[in-house]
C-alpha cells in the first residue's frame, strides 16, 4: 500500500472513531439562527468541505433550526474565495471569511462543540 492511500485510510479511520463517540454522546446544545459554531463536519469525499484538525473541526453558520436535533449550516473558511455561491463576511476578530453556500447542509446538534459568535443581521440576509 503506498504512503498516500495508507494516510487516506489512517484518517477515515481516525474520523469514523471520532463520529461513533458523537453519535453516542448525551451532549445538548441548542443553536439559533446567525449563530456561528466549530463543528465537527469529518473527513469528507471529494470537494466536500472537510472538517479540520483531530475534532474535523469546522466553523459553520446556523441557517435554520428545524427542531433541536437537526440544524442547516453553511460552513465558513478563511480561504477566501470569489463565486455565486460565496458570501463574504467580517468575523468577530475582524477578519474576512467566507461562507460557502453551495457546501450547506443539515447536520445533527450532536456535531456542535462550541459556540463562537453571531453573523450580523446584514451578512446573514445575505446568506438568506
Amino acid at each position: 500500500m503506498d504512503d498516500i492511500l495508507k494516510n487516506i485510510l489512517k484518517t477515515f479511520v481516525s474520523w469514523t472513531k471520532l463520529k461513533i463517540k458523537i453519535h453516542l454522546s448525551e451532549r445538548e446544545v441548542y443553536p439559533k439562527a446567525r449563530g456561528i459554531w466549530w463543528v465537527s463536519l469529518g473527513q469528507n469525499i471529494g470537494v466536500e468541505t472537510n472538517g479540520k484538525n483531530d475534532k474535523f473541526e469546522r466553523p459553520a453558520v446556523v441557517i435554520k433550526v428545524f427542531n433541536n436535533l437537526s440544524i442547516l449550516i453553511a460552513p465558513i473558511s478563511s480561504n477566501i474565495k470569489k463565486g455565486k455561491y460565496i458570501v463574504d463576511f467580517i468575523n468577530n476578530e475582524g477578519e474576512k471569511n467566507t461562507i460557502n453556500m453551495s457546501q450547506i447542509r443539515s447536520i445533527s446538534s450532536k456535531r456542535f462543540i462550541r459556540y463562537v459568535g453571531e453573523l450580523n443581521t446584514n451578512d446573514f440576509k445575505k446568506v438568506k
